[in-house]
């Protein structure tokens, strides 16, 4: 992970003091990109503990084309729990926990018909399920993308998309992906999101019959809010530990079958955590 920590560092001396929507300023960079080889093991950060539970209750979530927290919630993972507060869901006229058009929805019912109540019918587009018949019929598409943004639904949730597009690729029997990434808290949120795609890139590599290549992960406005610089230097001072190991359950075969006993870390070493505020 020596890719992330040059990126932290980068910001720091070299980015572009800015203020944003949240209120707390950000030093921030526009355009950056790592590759991590996943062959080499499973990208989670050692040089602070990361709530990897969160990460694959959050992903399941995602695939299940769910968009309200009590799934999470039931899970004890809380980390969309300020976006869900009865006060950011009625600016929207939905209920408390629902966050509307978010992930889940863009990836499994793109473009559906909303109804007046707020809710969707199910008429929109699966992308996820589109794309995994797509690597396994025409795995030399170019077009093997999924986008989380819906310019038209942007502006209708409390926290539009960050991660706003994925295309996988396959060459070599082996599956990259790639994510774009418009908007970057590098110190809180890239590390999930590096390991989110990690994982989802093995799950879909599983059921495709695929080994796994690449994850590259590209940011547009790339940055670390003011309120985290001690928090990042002290991450710097820390010297990576070993990568961790990622075993699925080989008895999957779809995609939407994976439930969080499937998903086993192995051997994570790391630092302490590192607390930090979310802006919200």
């Amino acid at each position: 992970m020596k890719q992330y920590l040059a990126l932290l560092s980068h910001i720091l001396n070299h980015g572009t003091d800015k203020s944003d929507r949240t209120g707390t300023g950000t030093r921030s960079i526009f355009g950056h990109q790592m590759r991590f080889d996943l062959t080499d093991g499973f990208p989670l950060l050692t040089t602070k503990k990361v709530h990897m539970k969160s990460i694959i209750y959050e992903l399941l979530w995602f695939i299940k084309g769910d968009t309200h927290v009590k799934y999470l919630q039931d899970n004890g993972v809380t980390i969309w729990d300020e976006w869900a507060s009865a006060e950011q869901t009625a600016r929207f006229g939905r209920q408390e926990g629902d966050l509307g058009a978010i992930y889940g929805h863009q990836w499994r019912n793109f473009g559906a018909t909303k109804n007046t109540d707020g809710s969707y019918q199910a008429d929109g587009f699966d992308q996820l399920s589109w794309l995994v018949n797509e690597i396994k019929t025409n795995p030399n598409s170019r077009r093997l993308i999924v986008s989380g943004w819906n310019p038209i639904e942007a502006g209708q949730v409390a926290l539009p998309p960050c991660h706003t597009l994925f295309q996988f690729y396959v060459a070599n029997d082996k599956l990259s992906c790639q994510l774009y990434q418009r908007s970057a808290d590098v110190f809180l949120g890239v590390p999930f999101n590096i390991a989110s795609y990690a994982l989802l890139t093995h799950m879909v590599a599983q059921v495709c019959g695929l080994d796994v290549g690449d994850f590259v992960w590209t940011g547009g406005d790339t940055h670390l809010y003011h309120n985290h610089f001690e928090q990042t230097k002290l991450q710097l001072t820390r010297k990576p530990l070993p990568l961790c190991q990622l075993a699925l359950n080989t008895d999957i075969d779809s995609l939407f079958d994976f439930g969080f006993d499937d998903i086993k870390i192995m051997d994570y070493q790391s630092h302490e955590r590192i607390k930090a505020d979310v802006a919200i």
